[in-house]
């Protein structure tokens, strides 16, 4: 049987995590601005944090500035520091953090992280973890122009070989380096849940 062209795997909406700061290096914004015109180019819905600020104002104003379709997700209080964006096509407003992940992870085929902090990195892990255990088949994607995130893959190799996952579990996410094989990459991905996760038992 003959597989699908990648241009039928290709996500119908991404979600991405990126930080609320623009970060030290242009770099960053640079890659920001280049992604929002991808997903608007492709036709592919951008569902993310519903900020204003920082990385995700820089790629919701590239998306919506090049026609792309664009949903946010922010809870209430967030909203009232003025950290959301006025234009977006759709704003899901929540109460709770919990929500405002739960909400973007069902909106979402698939995951894409830019750089970001402590929140990006938190979005990140819960949805590897959920895939690790087989709650879901979505690809996660790591767009690692410049080497931000290098200190990151060497955790998740580390954590694999100190013995707490599995090597399989690195085949959950991929890093990718350029912007334009970012999607082959997401349509390459297995969209099968893994194996149950093994337990050392006493």
């Amino acid at each position: 049987m003959n597989s699908p062209p990648v241009s039928d795997l290709i996500p119908n909406s991404i979600c991405v995590f990126c930080g609320a700061r623009f970060g030290k290096e242009p770099e960053a914004r640079q890659l920001a601005t280049a992604l929002g015109q991808l997903l608007a180019r492709e036709k592919v819905t951008l569902v993310y944090g519903g900020g204003g600020v920082g990385l995700m104002g820089v790629l919701a104003n590239a998306a919506l500035d090049g026609g792309g379709r664009v949903v946010g997700v922010i809870p209430q209080f967030l909203l009232e520091r003025e950290a959301g964006h006025p234009e977006l096509h759709e704003t899901i407003v929540v109460e709770t953090m919990h929500q405002r992940k739960l909400q973007m992870f069902e909106r979402a085929d698939a995951f894409v992280v830019l750089p970001g902090g402590i929140g990006t990195l938190e979005e990140f892990f819960e949805v590897l973890s959920w895939r690790t255990l087989g709650l879901h088949a979505k690809p996660i994607a790591i767009l690692d122009v410049g080497g931000y995130w290098e200190p990151l893959a060497s955790l998740l190799r580390g954590v694999v070989d100190g013995g707490f996952a599995a090597p399989t579990h690195l085949d959950h996410v991929v890093f990718v380096n350029d912007l334009k094989d970012l999607l082959p990459a997401l349509a390459a991905m297995p969209r099968v849940a893994g194996a149950e996760k093994e337990l050392d038992r006493l």
